[in-house]
């Protein structure tokens, strides 16, 4: 195949061929790029999903939950004493439930 830039008269052929070699070079280098940022998206996907499967974040998670309730608690007593008296009347109808039957 022949360029048609190569055909214009009063070109020089030395500039056409260095048009032609630039053009499958940016060609070729915007294709590695894209492989290559391709393969990093891949990898990161793949990274981000075995992470997710992870039972150590999972634990992680539970364990901020506890702490962030436990503080929470800490911060406002009176919520601490409302629980305490929920879970008094909890096990108290429970073990009448119990007796009953």
């Amino acid at each position: 195949l022949r360029c048609p830039m190569l055909s214009f008269s009063g070109m020089n052929s030395q500039y056409a061929r260095r048009e032609i070699f630039c053009r499958n070079t940016c060609h070729e280098l915007k294709r590695f790029w894209e492989r290559e940022i391709g393969k990093q998206t891949y990898y990161r996907e793949s990274e981000e999903y075995r992470l997710g499967r992870s039972a150590l974040r999972k634990l992680r998670e539970e364990w901020r939950q506890r702490l962030e309730a436990k503080l929470r608690l800490r911060n406002n007593p009176d919520e601490t004493e409302k629980r305490a008296n929920m879970g008094r009347e909890l096990l108290t109808s429970l073990t009448q439930e119990d007796s009953k039957h």
